[in-house]
């Protein structure tokens, strides 16, 4: 969970970054697909749930 708070953090300040210094509109960029790829991982995290594999014995 900290990982996945951590990346939206960074994608974030490299968007207000890239948005706010003129010629680093690539960073703007860079924080977008950090953002999209941390979401669509989140996502994939969480649908399956807290489910524990359970061993047989």
């Amino acid at each position: 969970m900290s990982v996945f708070l951590f990346l939206i953090l960074v994608a974030v300040v490299l968007g207000i970054i890239g948005f706010a210094v003129h010629g680093l509109f690539y960073l703007l960029i860079i924080g977008a697909v950090v953002l999209v790829a941390d979401l669509v991982f989140g996502a994939m995290r969480f649908r399956r749930g807290g489910k524990k594999h359970r061993i047989a014995r």
